[in-house]
């Protein structure tokens, strides 16, 4: 088959994804324009779930491998598509009801974008398409954070997001600049084969140095994290939902890759006595700020979307250790791990969006007496909660379980093992503020004045359908990390 064709054939999702953007901005513009704003959105948010399961379908039946200069389909890049459209489905569920905007065609046309964004990524081989990807991701991100047009916060957010992001994209395309003038190609694995075997240069490990501190803002890792917490607390809930599930997946799939398949004579060393410069020294002050800094934050905060933020910073350096150890076990448990807390930390925001539609702000004390109102919500609210914890058997308990055995078996000269106690410890502290908002849940009677709103049916299924994957990806595992580790095994990075 010719290239070209190929080339098609394996970008034919991403193609279904873009072609359903526009769709739904004809739509909305030219077909519904005058109808009423539920109708608009239910209409705009089924032609997206119908555009996210056309490309699932595809994905599903059509499996593709093309290797180019610029990019890398293989099975497994094809695979990790799928949750990641199967999150945007789901976020695009959670949004059918909301009432923080009125323009629902650019809404969702724009999440589709940021999705098409996020699969692009995956398929990227090529430092420049990497970035470009990024970057339709990002854009399309920092205009979904300013959707809630009534809010101050929302825009705050927005402008916080864009601010922090475009200083993020600088470092990145610095750092890519540097690269390119020590290695002469920004293909991954030309730019292996072009430095194997010579003594690094400075200006190449501040090139790499400046390329992982772009990526630490999009993975909201400490000390690059400041953007979150006012992102996550004041974009709309949805889009806050999206912004820590499937951003983080794409993102940590794509980080490995440019590490393990551009880097991998640059690991360098952490141990004390043998150390070597390098991406692993980064790494793990990267690890250790985010476990120690997003666990003790997220002790004092009375927002429950605050909370999720620290959390998220501190499930990032959790993340990293995987990376680190670098084997193929490892690389299982890393994408095991994120696309579990994708799924549990989506799941967590919609039922914060079901308690903010009752009125409230998504405080501690809002949540006060939720069982008793909601006995549904609240029993997937534990399973979240108790699975962002890591407790058994839940999948949170298998993602850390995997990504810590992982991190303790890496190579001597890595010496991971002194951070998996710190890990071990800040999860440990972790669980002390997942209770926090249980208690409020089960332990606390709710206010006499207060009021509560039935959540939509739409909204429900998706909660449950996402408390259902939690549950049991924790009682059967290999179902998800049984096909990871085949696919790396025949398609490895």
């Amino acid at each position: 088959m010719n290239l070209y064709l190929e080339c098609l054939a394996a970008l034919t999702p991403e193609i279904v994804i873009v072609a359903t953007a526009l769709l739904v901005l004809l739509v909305d513009l030219a077909v519904v324009q005058e109808k009423a704003a539920a109708h608009r959105a239910a209409l705009a948010g089924a032609i997206t779930c119908l555009g996210c399961s056309l490309a699932m379908v595809w994905l599903a039946l059509m499996p593709c491998s093309v290797h180019t200069a610029m990019l890398a389909v293989s099975p497994m890049t094809q695979w990790i598509k799928l949750p990641l459209l199967l999150m945007t489905f789901l976020a695009a569920v959670l949004s059918w009801h909301e009432r923080f905007t009125r323009h629902a065609g650019e809404y969702f046309a724009m999440l589709l974008l940021a999705a098409a964004g996020l699969m692009l990524l995956v398929s990227s081989d090529n430092l420049l398409l990497i970035f470009i990807a990024l970057e339709l991701l990002s854009i399309s991100l920092y205009a979904l954070a300013a959707f809630d047009k009534g809010s101050v916060a929302s825009s705050e957010a927005a402008l916080k997001y864009l601010l922090f992001g475009g200083m993020s994209a600088a470092f990145t395309l610095f750092g890519i600049s540097l690269i390119y003038g020590i290695a002469g190609n920004l293909q991954l694995g030309f730019i292996a084969a072009r430095l194997r075997g010579q003594p690094g240069e400075p200006v190449f490990y501040a090139g790499l140095v400046m390329t992982l501190i772009g990526f630490a803002f999009k993975l909201a890792a400490a000390p690059f994290h400041l953007w979150a917490p006012d992102v996550y607390q004041g974009a709309p809930t949805p889009v806050a939902s999206f912004i820590a599930s499937g951003s983080k997946v794409a993102s940590f799939f794509v980080l490995a890759r440019i590490l393990l398949t551009a880097f991998p004579n640059a690991r360098g060393t952490a141990s004390l006595d043998d150390f070597l410069p390098g991406w692993a020294p980064v790494i793990i002050v990267l690890a250790v700020l985010s476990m120690v800094a997003g666990n003790v934050a997220a002790i004092v905060q009375t927002n429950v979307k605050r909370l999720l933020a620290y959390s998220a910073i501190a499930h990032a350096g959790y993340a990293l250790l995987a990376l680190l150890a670098g084997q193929r076990y490892a690389l299982s448990a890393l994408l095991f791990y994120t696309i579990t807390y994708a799924f549990t930390v989506l799941g967590a925001f919609a039922v914060v969006g079901v308690v903010e539609n009752s009125g409230r702000q998504a405080s501690l004390g809002d949540f006060a007496g939720l069982s008793r109102r909601a006995p549904l919500m609240s029993f997937c609210m534990l399973v979240f909660m108790l699975s962002l914890a890591g407790i058994p058997p839940l999948s949170g308990f298998f993602g850390k379980f995997y990504v810590f055995t992982a991190a303790a078996a890496a190579p001597p000269q890595l010496s991971l093992l002194w951070l998996v106690v710190v890990a071990v410890a800040a999860s440990a502290v972790s669980l002390y503020y997942y209770l926090q908002v249980l208690k409020q849940i089960y332990a606390v009677a709710p206010p006499p004045t207060s009021s509560w709103t039935r959540p939509a049916v739409s909204a429900q299924v998706a909660i449950v359908t996402l408390a259902v994957i939690v549950i049991a990806l924790g009682c059967v595992p290999d179902l998800l990390l049984g096909k990871i580790t085949a696919l790396l095994k025949s398609h490895p990075f």
